[in-house]
């Protein structure tokens, strides 16, 4: 899932994009934000018209991507093994 931001004169400024993933009957998913400027895109330049899904993903630094995929990893593995909530016991020589 993406979103692009476009000011005049025509260059990508923002990329919203969204990693998810799913295993089994979990699904999970975060989001990122990756921002650019004209220099970004200087002698790059590429109409929006003829940008492709692939353009735009090599544009997200990789370690941004393998950080979401990580994340998204660990919320599916939390809902796959809850984890375990230490319980409140009474201390054994009684309340101060």
């Amino acid at each position: 899932m993406y979103t692009l931001d476009t000011p005049d004169p025509g260059y990508v400024v923002n990329a919203l994009w969204q990693v998810t993933g799913v295993s089994g009957e979990y699904t999970a998913s975060i989001g990122g934000n990756t921002q650019f400027n004209s220099a970004d895109q200087e002698g790059a330049f590429i109409p929006y018209a003829n940008l492709t899904e692939a353009i735009v993903i090599g544009w997200i630094p990789e370690s941004a991507i393998e950080s979401a995929q990580a994340c998204v990893q660990g919320q599916i593995d939390s809902m796959i093994t809850p984890p375990v909530s230490p319980a409140n016991t009474e201390l054994p020589w009684g309340q101060a």
